[in-house]
């Protein structure tokens, strides 16, 4: 029986991979990648000579039958092209069920956007929102950034270029001008750390490249930022269904409607399986 590794690799820099991170890969039997191009590249550097198989967020449910058979003969290494495999890629899925099959899953942990983001940020680490990539189109993305209005933690999200102007007006829009941090290329050669406002940000990234992760101030309760928590049931059934005509699927819309309203989570879920059976 064979271990599942969850391998951190680097975001940018490739001295930022870990000595037990080159070791694993090294000696296991597979490795599964989110782009076997991009982690070919990094074997090459590293001189590792390991099969590798493609593994993403279009290919995982057909893949994973094949992955619990690899385990079962040996070890398995799952890597994503930048960062901890699981955040805002595929691998839980794989975790999830190495896990219940009784094989034995490790992490070799490496360095992550998220909290590489944070710690450069100057903002509030000690608690934190981390959205993700945002939906693509403004309707569906507006609804989410309104049910996090109130919330007092410090928000992070992922954007590709060619929309991070979109979203820091969106941001702009639903949140206030409140203080941002742009994080561009982190730990790479053309490392950019902007911190300011989002209005600020929005004049300054006028042409974005790169790839951005954004670190936004929570809502200020003493300036009022916060006072418009959802206790009103219509309003809690208003934001729920929002996310349901944006296409937010219930565990992420009874999460977010909970937090921003501070209603039980179980208590908003009956209000949504309340709307369901309406429609």
């Amino acid at each position: 029986m064979g271990t599942l590794y969850i391998v951190g690799t680097p975001i940018g820099n490739l001295e930022d991979l870990t000595r037990r991170a080159v070791r694993v890969l090294g000696q296991v039997g597979l490795i599964a990648a989110e782009d076997t191009r991009v982690t070919r590249k990094l074997l090459n550097h590293l001189d590792i000579h390991v099969p590798v198989t493609s593994y993403h967020q279009h290919n995982w449910p057909a893949k994973l039958p094949a992955l619990l058979e690899a385990l079962a003969r040996g070890d398995v290494a799952l890597v994503t092209d930048a960062g901890m495999p699981g955040i805002s890629d595929p691998g839980s899925e794989l975790v999830a069920e190495a896990s219940a099959r009784g094989f034995p899953v490790e992490v070799a942990p490496g360095v992550s956007a998220v909290t590489t983001a944070l710690a450069v940020s100057g903002l509030p680490g000690d608690a934190f929102l981390f959205l993700g990539f945002l939906p693509r189109r403004r309707q569906d993305r507006r609804p989410q950034l309104e049910a996090v209005a109130p919330l007092p933690q410090t928000l992070v999200i992922f954007e590709a270029p060619h929309r991070v102007g979109a979203t820091l007006q969106d941001l702009l829009d639903t949140l206030g001008d409140r203080r941002v941090s742009v994080c561009r290329e982190l730990t790479k050669l053309h490392e950019e750390v902007f911190r300011g406002t989002l209005s600020q940000a929005i004049r300054h990234f006028d042409s974005p490249r790169g790839e951005f992760v954004l670190v936004v101030a929570g809502a200020d309760a003493a300036s009022g930022e916060a006072g418009a928590a959802a206790t009103d049931p219509e309003e809690v059934q208003r934001q729920l269904e929002e996310l349901r005509q944006s296409g937010v699927k219930a565990r992420e819309a009874v999460a977010l409607v909970a937090a921003s309203s501070g209603w039980p989570k179980n208590r908003v879920y009956q209000l949504w399986l309340q709307a369901a059976s309406r429609q």
